[in-house]
């Protein structure tokens, strides 16, 4: 298996090329949760949609943890490859295995034995609290697939190759789906019917990727060799995906902290702000796409010493996700009835749905600025700073913001849904404005040559 260089030809063109697979695979992957929940709301009452509302919330937080972890992996693994160090990647890549699975066994103990406790933190509505507890410790038996899938993506994503991540969970969705219908739709087992399909299509996705890579070119054997920690490469992937995945679960923080407000505001506004959820990843998709590609290309450019050509993916990558979210953003102001009736058909819920949507889709810009810009840092190894970038966005911005608009205005959908926006436009300004200090050091040294 060849890698894909990334460093030569049409910045555009290599750029676009490498996200769109990209984009394919986090589109799928986020159909995952929205089959859940449209196949639920289908053949289920508010209760069951609440339940895989707000179950879905808690397992998107470990997701995160460990896409931020993948991150890393990707980031180590590009960087080896644009510097031609290839020789070095058996060891980074045996380490990052070794250490998911490690890291899976003890986030799979941790999550059943407080699934309870993590439920009545969010402030669960009573009647779908059993369901809800019911879907969160199916899915807790699949973090082994989730873990395993992501790392086997971050080391084929840090080579060049985004397509057969895309492909591995593009064969595990239709099971998904086919899955749902069956365990939802036929047998009518609720919201556990949709976590078991769910765990059952990570685990084909997980398999699909350990056999290609155990029998393509790459270079890495599975074996008792080649399947250990090695502390260096370790301390590198914790440097780099560490900072990442903390920036990650505080954002995820926040927002689990905005359902437990909604979930006491009742059913019909804990499902409208649970469909909600569902379109800001879907509306997010392109720039979380471009954001992780420019973290590849961007690696790659700096281990090849092309700053400059990293710089000019970012613009493009910032023009194709603004342009891409804006579509969410025009559906969700003209005809935001529509987007809820696709997952739920109560009258109430989407009556309750609609200001939040018309507030809360601004959030779909300001972010996908925030994403690419700080998918551009990662690959330049300054995960710290997005890091702190997330966690004061977070911590100091967005929970205190919902903490007060509950206690002043908690009926008012519309103010909740706005909080985000408003914080995501704060961190767009300052952190445009650091890259904009980086990018006049690169150029120092170019000038001091001249």
């Amino acid at each position: 298996m060849g890698k894909n260089d990334l460093t030569q030809g049409n910045a555009a063109k290599v750029l676009l090329r490498f996200a769109a697979p990209f984009l394919a695979a986090n589109l799928i992957q986020a159909l995952y949760g929205a089959a859940d929940l449209a196949v639920v709301g289908w053949f289920c009452g508010p209760a069951s949609v609440a339940a895989v509302s707000t179950g879905t919330q808690v397992t998107q937080i470990i997701t995160s943890v460990i896409a931020g972890l993948t991150l890393g992996g990707t980031i180590r693994v590009g960087q080896l490859v644009g510097s031609g160090q290839q020789g070095k990647t058996g060891a980074a890549v045996g380490t990052l295995l070794t250490a998911f699975a490690v890291f899976a066994a003890g986030l799979t103990a941790a999550l059943l034995g407080g699934c309870r406790w993590i439920l009545q933190a969010l402030q669960t509505p009573e009647a779908a609290f059993a369901e809800a507890m019911r879907y969160v410790c199916i899915c807790a038996a699949g973090v082994v697939f989730i873990c395993g899938y992501n790392a086997v993506s971050a080391v084929l994503r840090g080579y060049g190759d985004s397509v057969r991540p895309m492909l591995f969970v593009a064969l595990a969705c239709v099971l998904n789906i086919a899955g749902d219908l069956l365990l939802v739709g036929v047998l009518r087992m609720g919201a556990a019917g949709a976590a078991v399909a769910t765990v059952a299509a990570q685990g084909f996705s997980m398999v699909c990727g350990m056999v290609y890579l155990h029998r393509s070119r790459f270079p890495f054997r599975f074996g008792r060799t080649t399947l250990r920690i090695h502390p260096g490469e370790l301390r590198r992937l914790a440097g780099l995906g560490l900072p990442i995945t903390i920036q990650e679960c505080m954002v995820r923080l926040s927002f689990l902290y905005l359902t437990s407000v909604t979930n006491r505001l009742g059913v019909a506004a804990a499902a409208a702000v649970g469909v909600a959820s569902r379109y800001d990843v879907l509306a997010m998709l392109p720039a979380t796409s471009v954001a992780s590609a420019l973290a590849a290309v961007t690696a790659q450019n700096f281990g090849a010493g092309k700053p400059q050509r990293a710089a000019l993916s970012l613009k493009l990558g910032l023009l194709f996700a603004l342009a891409a979210s804006g579509c969410f953003f025009a559906w969700a102001q003209l005809s935001p009835q529509t987007m809820i009736g696709l997952f739920s058909r109560e009258a109430e819920v989407i009556e309750a749905g609609i200001p939040f949507f018309r507030s809360c889709s601004w959030d779909y810009l300001a972010v996908s600025v925030v994403f690419c810009l700080n998918g551009y840092l990662n690959g330049r190894g300054c995960t710290v700073f997005t890091m702190v970038s997330c966690c004061f966005g977070a911590l100091c911005l967005r929970m205190p913001l919902i903490w007060l608009a509950c206690g002043r205005c908690a009926d008012d959908l519309a103010v909740l849904g706005a909080i985000a926006p408003a914080v995501s436009g704060v961190m767009a300004v300052y952190t445009l404005a650091y890259v904009a200090w980086m990018w006049r050091k690169d150029r120092r040294p170019a000038l001091q040559k001249a």
